[in-house]
C-alpha cells in the first residue's frame, strides 16, 4: 500500500482522469475544438487539425493559442467545445464514495471551464465532493503546465504542497506540482485514439516510466483503494 498519511489535499485533474480515456468523451471535445477553428477560419479539415494541434503544443491549450494569435473570446470556445454529448461517461458511485472517505479537502484542477466540470461531475456522480473547481478562468487562461498556474492554485487555496497529491493524465503537467514538493500520481490509458495526439501531449501510457511521477495507475478507484490514509 502506497503511503498517502500526509496527505491532506487531493487535487484532481478532470478529463480522462476522474472518468476513463477509454470512453473517449475527450474526443468529442478534440473534433469540436477543429470545428470551430475550421468555421472560424474557413479552413478545411486537415488544416484545421493541424492549427488546433500546433496551439496545443506551443502553448498548452488550442484555446491560449487562439487566444494569443487571433483574439478569440474564451466564453465563446469553451461553451461551444464542450456542447457535448454525456453519455459515454457511466456513474461511479463506488469512486464517489472512496474521494468523499479520503481525508482532507479535495479539488478539481482542470485546463476547462467549471460548467463542463460540474457536468461531467454531475454525470459521474460527484456533485459535492469537492471543494471547488479550478478552471482555466480561475487560472487567467494560462493552462496547465504553466508553473505560475499551478502557484495561483496553491496561494488561492492555502495548499501545503508537501501534504497535497496530484493526480493527472498529462505527463507534463505533473513536472511542476513534483517540482513544489506534491506527491504525484499518473492516471495512464490504453485507450486507441490516443495514438494520434502528438507525442508530447497526449494521456499517458502504462509503459511511460517518467522521473518526476511518483504513481502510476491505470484504475484510479483501485489505487485509492490501495492507499494507505
Amino acid at each position: 500500500m502506497a503511503d498517502f498519511t500526509h496527505v491532506e489535499t487531493w487535487i484532481f485533474d478532470l478529463d480522462n482522469t476522474l472518468y476513463p480515456a477509454d470512453c473517449n468523451l475527450f474526443a468529442q471535445i478534440d473534433e469540436r475544438m477543429r470545428t470551430f477553428i475550421e468555421t472560424r477560419f474557413g479552413l478545411d479539415a486537415a488544416e484545421a487539425r493541424k492549427l488546433q494541434k500546433q496551439y496545443y503544443v506551443e502553448y498548452g491549450t488550442t484555446l491560449a493559442g487562439l487566444m494569443d494569435r487571433h483574439g478569440t473570446r474564451p466564453e465563446e470556445f469553451l461553451d461551444y467545445v464542450h456542447d457535448i454529448d454525456l453519455a459515454p461517461v457511466d456513474p461511479h458511485p463506488d469512486l464517489a464514495e472512496r474521494i468523499a472517505a479520503l481525508p482532507g479537502v479535495k479539488y478539481v484542477f482542470t485546463n476547462g471551464s467549471v460548467k463542463h466540470a460540474e457536468n461531467v461531475c454531475g454525470k459521474l456522480g460527484f456533485s459535492n465532493l469537492f471543494a471547488e473547481i479550478f478552471d482555466i478562468a480561475a487560472a487567467d487562461f494560462l493552462p496547465k503546465p504553466h508553473t505560475a498556474t499551478y502557484e495561483k492554485f496553491v496561494r488561492t487555496h492555502d495548499v501545503v504542497p508537501n501534504r497535497a497529491a496530484m493526480f493527472e493524465d498529462m505527463v507534463q503537467n505533473l513536472e511542476a506540482p513534483h517540482a513544489m514538493g506534491m506527491t504525484t500520481v499518473l492516471v495512464t490509458t490504453e485507450a486507441d485514439w490516443i495514438a494520434s495526439e502528438p507525442a508530447e501531449k497526449r494521456p499517458a501510457r502504462s509503459a511511460d516510466n517518467i522521473d518526476h511521477v511518483h504513481h502510476a495507475t491505470e484504475d484510479l478507484f483501485a489505487f485509492l483503494n490501495r492507499v494507505r490514509t
